[in-house]
């Protein structure tokens, strides 16, 4: 059956995680690299939005979003993923890093 409309697919968030699909801990350990608009992409992890400061900052309210914040909190697709990388393993909760967390839950024999 062919459809009268063309139909357009569209990936909108990549999870970031150092723990692997399944572990307990992911959850609160990963990083979403989500779009918002216009090729823009927020590194974004439980309401904070990571800056190109390396720092995490709750997110703004779109109207709140002023240019200069923006300029520091959107990123093209490919720095998005890099700044997430980069930031997965320190992610922290509880004292303990994403790292921690993997080899408490991943033993080497």
């Amino acid at each position: 059956m062919t459809h009268p409309h063309e139909v357009f697919v569209q990936t909108t968030e990549v999870e970031v995680s150092v723990l692997p699909e399944g572990d307990i801990n992911r959850l609160v350990f990963t990083i979403t690299v989500a779009y918002r608009g216009d090729d823009q992409w927020a590194v974004i992890r439980h309401g904070e939005c990571l800056g190109s400061d390396g720092n995490w900052d709750y997110e703004l309210r779109p109207s709140e979003r002023e240019d200069e914040w923006l300029a520091t909190h959107r990123f093209d697709f490919q720095t998005a993923l890099k700044l997430a990388t980069d930031a997965a393993p320190g992610i922290r909760c509880n004292g303990e890093t994403a790292v921690d967390a993997w080899r408490r839950t991943h033993p080497t024999p």
